[in-house]
């Protein structure tokens, strides 16, 4: 199934690792893992989302083979991937 995270864009359920709210990615551990995704070419986003994150961004989700930015907040997201686990 598909978990609609915004701006146009979908995700498979089962590629979703983890979903991080935008709180969570400013702690050191994780800025540091963003970081090296970024290098490693794992981060599909134009900008810093360390450095910009703004109202567009409020949640990071970490899948099998990228990372990915959504406007719309971790508990929505999380709802949406419960919904459709129970639909199963």
């Amino acid at each position: 199934m598909f978990i609609h995270i915004g701006s146009d864009e979908t995700v498979l359920t089962k590629d979703v690792i983890m979903i991080l709210d935008k709180s969570a990615l400013i702690a050191k551990d994780t800025s540091e893992f963003l970081q090296v995704a970024r290098e490693e070419g794992f981060v599909k986003d134009d900008e810093k989302p360390l450095k910009n994150l703004t109202e567009d961004k409020k949640t990071a989700i970490i899948l099998d083979k990228k990372v990915l930015f959504s406007p719309i907040s971790s508990i929505t997201l999380s709802k949406r991937a419960n919904f459709i686990k129970n639909l199963k």
